[in-house]
């Protein structure tokens, strides 16, 4: 796991099956992003079996099945989708394909597990939506800022437990490192990556409504910038957004691509939890100056002041609760209105974003 490339960023766990061997084939398709490593890891930790995987780069396919040897490299995308065995595809595409992609997959009658963000338009969204209500198939998004993530799911279990009282507001920085000369042509242009806020702001969304417990949410305002990367025009460097749940939770986080290189880690990603009875933070990639260490949850409340590293001791549930879904058609990893609603939200971010750039402030 390389922990100064989140491209590739991919964490590990001990296996934890929910499933006997052969009860939940897989294939991964689309291998244009590094998430599908981590994507793919969770699962098979949970007892997934991973039979196929296609992607037209034979040179991608090589490296997959150098980390995956049980997976046979399929001739077409077309015999992955035909195989009746196999249950959820997942898969990594260039975010603007990532919407059409899955509708193919419903389509055929499979889940379908995408990386973040999940759609680039909000005419995507409306037509996944349609068809996973058309074919009850899954459309899920590996948010895995907190799905793969001990501490962020370590604060859900406190906040269900009532540990800090009522979740007021949200903070989140969502600080990433750039490392231009390892990333491929299209996440450097706007149609193909979305925007700053509907990709990477996707996670703090994402975490917004699941800490709040919100159904709904307005987007107040939202701001997107190019301040220093002017050799790649269409690249949005900076982005920040604030958002009124529908329970009157607040949420303001900030996005970027500003990592700089002394940093042990891809990016010093933080959370902040506001409660009626306390606070919580994570330093989940690191805590500076102290500990190169991921996992940090600091939390203050009625019975005093708290800390747990948390590595290593929580786990992943999201990838076995996702795989008894699939199997028993329900919603106990993550609600599909939960998943529409953090695209949702991340696209009108995106779409009503005021430029900071300079000469562009409009």
């Amino acid at each position: 796991m390389n922990r100064r490339d989140g491209m590739n960023y991919a964490p590990t766990y001990e296996a934890k099956p929910v499933v006997k061997p052969g009860e939940f084939i897989i294939a991964a398709i689309a291998l244009d992003h590094g998430h599908i490593y981590g994507m793919c890891n969770g699962l098979v930790e949970a007892g997934a079996v991973l039979k196929w995987v296609y992607d037209p780069d034979e040179e991608k396919v090589k490296a997959f099945i150098a980390k995956y040897p049980g997976a046979r490299a399929a001739e077409s995308m077309n015999e992955i989708l035909e195989d009746p065995e196999v249950r959820l595809i997942a898969a990594a595409a260039i975010p603007s394909e990532r919407g059409p992609l899955g509708n193919k997959v419903m389509a055929h009658g499979k889940d379908y597990f995408t990386d973040k963000t999940p759609f680039t338009t909000l005419e995507q969204l409306e037509s996944a939506k349609a068809m996973a209500t058309a074919t009850n198939q899954k459309y899920m998004v590996y948010f895995s800022e907190r799905l793969h993530v001990e501490s962020a799911i370590y604060a859900g279990q406190l906040i269900r437990q009532g540990a800090i009282g009522r979740v007021l507001q949200v903070i989140g920085l969502g600080p990433h490192r750039l490392n231009a000369s390892s990333r491929p042509e299209w996440f450097f242009e706007r149609e193909k990556y979305g925007g700053i806020l509907c990709d990477i702001g996707s996670h703090q969304i994402e975490q917004f409504l699941y800490y709040t417990d919100c159904q709904d949410a307005k987007v107040v305002h939202s701001k997107v910038a190019n301040y220093n990367h002017s050799s790649y025009p269409e690249l949005e460097d900076f982005g920040d957004a604030t958002l009124v749940g529908d329970n009157g939770a607040t949420q303001y986080f900030r996005v970027d691509w500003f990592t700089p290189d002394g940093l042990g880690t891809w990016g010093d990603g933080r959370t902040m939890i506001m409660g009626t009875e306390g606070y919580i933070e994570l330093r989940k990639y690191t805590d500076v100056g102290r500990s190169n260490t991921t996992d940090h949850v600091y939390w203050v409340n009625g019975e005093g002041e708290h800390y747990e590293h948390v590595a290593g001791k929580i786990g992943f549930p999201f990838f076995g609760e996702l795989i008894l879904d699939c199997l028993n058609r329900t919603e106990r990893a993550m609600t599909q209105a939960h998943v529409f609603k953090a695209a949702e939200l991340c696209l009108k971010a995106q779409a009503q974003a005021t430029n900071l750039t300079p000469n562009q402030l409009k």
